[in-house]
């Protein structure tokens, strides 16, 4: 059976950086990061030292500045009532859309993927704390606890009526929801489908046992923009980021179609277990899901010319990545990681990360990591404090989940098609 070949024709972001693609593209190449104190947004138990915040995130301001007033309404109706999650989620998805200039009729049978589990943690601490104080919650809250209702604020807002469901596999979601939209539109069972990472927002008691457990930087008296430090020798942990994020994917022919442009190609993917559970990253999985995206896009290592890496700023993790990449690869691609800019976004940061991956490629940069001052493995070309400019075409994404789950996916900006 011939695979279709699947594009990326649109996306769109809201985080604590950028609110669209381009300033989201000009704060990665300047480096810029939106990591500030944690202690205004979380409470001190949470043993949570920096992130990134969406501060004061609201859906009717986000909509005046961003859509027409007939687009607000819908939007606004379709998500007034939704938590922080699907929120987001309605209003990436709305202008992603919207930037694709998608007809009712090629709209309609759009399918929706989202990607993330427990997405509105904080929210139920919220609901719960009332609860015990004697308040009852909201009848709307029935539907508001569910992941599931992120997907209804999405068909809400947009008109989508394809295929949608929700994917979870912790921080592997948004990368694991490309993959799978990538082999059904291969496959001939939907044309196009909107990928979308909603806002994680975790409660305090996730927030301070990731702490305790050693994978969230915990407080300290450093500076708050050096605490996310991926590959750094220094580097003691991930921090938070809410983000939200949405691509939308489509075979070639669909898009050539309706004469739509391309933003770049998905031309490999590949995805491993451990076979194992707990938080402990392997090496051998890791350097299987690279291989394997590389094999079913039918290059070599050396075609890869930047790696956008998983790297969270955790100790074993990145020691782990880094082997990886560097066993996969050795000293060719430049590699960097986003989360230092914008934090971990959890499900949503497979999404946001290939929103950044396709802005450096189609832009001939690579962001820095300001922090990475001290690397933790000298056979790898990491970036580094300054952006480096170059003529860029082929990237890999990476991405790794808890319970031995990683994933990867090859992303091109060349024209042609460059897999089988």
């Amino acid at each position: 059976m011939t695979r279709r070949p699947v594009v990326i024709s649109a996306a769109a972001v809201l985080n604590a950086l950028a609110e669209d693609l381009d300033d989201f593209g000009r704060a990665l190449a300047a480096g810029r990061s939106a990591i500030s104190a944690a202690d205004e947004h979380v409470p001190s138990a949470a043993h949570t030292a920096a992130g990134a915040f969406l501060d004061g995130f609201d859906l009717r301001e986000w909509a005046a500045r961003h859509l027409d007033d007939e687009a607000a309404r819908t939007l606004v109706r379709a998500a007034r009532r939704c938590a922080l999650p699907a929120q987001t989620a309605a209003c990436v998805a709305v202008r992603a859309l919207r930037a694709a200039e998608l007809d009712a009729d090629l709209l309609a049978p759009t399918s929706v993927l989202v990607a993330g589990s427990n997405l509105a943690l904080g929210y139920q601490h919220r609901v719960a704390v009332a609860f015990e104080q004697g308040r009852a919650p909201q009848p709307s809250h029935a539907l508001v606890h569910m992941d599931i209702d992120v997907v209804g604020a999405v068909g809400d807002a947009t008109g989508c009526r394809g295929e949608g469901w929700c994917l979870g596999a912790s921080a592997a979601s948004g990368t694991l929801a490309l993959i799978q939209a990538t082999r059904m539109i291969r496959g001939g069972d939907i044309d196009r489908c909107l990928v979308i990472g909603p806002c994680c927002e975790l409660g305090p008691a996730e927030l301070r046992a990731l702490s305790d457990a050693g994978a969230l930087a915990g407080p300290d008296d450093a500076d708050p923009t050096h605490v996310c430090r991926p590959f750094d020798t220094a580097r003691r942990g991930f921090v938070p980021g809410q983000g939200a994020a949405a691509v939308l994917l489509e075979s070639a022919d669909s898009l050539a179609d309706r004469a739509g442009s391309m933003l770049a190609r998905i031309v490999g993917v590949g995805v491993r277990l451990d076979g194992r559970r707990g938080m402990d990253p392997a090496l051998p999985g890791q350097i299987s899901a690279m291989r394997s995206a590389l094999a079913d896009a039918g290059l070599s290592a050396d075609s890869v010319d930047y790696v956008n890496a998983h790297a969270a700023g955790t100790r074993a993790g990145d020691a782990c990545e880094a082997e990886a990449i560097h066993t996969v690869f050795g000293t060719g691609p430049l590699v960097n990681s986003t989360k230092e800019l914008i934090g971990h976004g959890m499900g949503a940061a497979g999404v946001q990360e290939t929103v950044a991956t396709v802005l450096q490629l189609r832009n001939g940069f690579c962001h820095p990591n300001p922090n990475l001052t001290d690397p933790c493995h000298p056979g790898v070309r990491f970036v580094g404090p300054r952006t480096v400019r170059g003529d860029l075409t082929t990237a890999i994404k990476n991405a790794v989940g808890v319970s031995g789950i990683s994933a990867a996916i090859v992303l091109t900006t060349e024209e042609a098609p460059c897999g089988p």
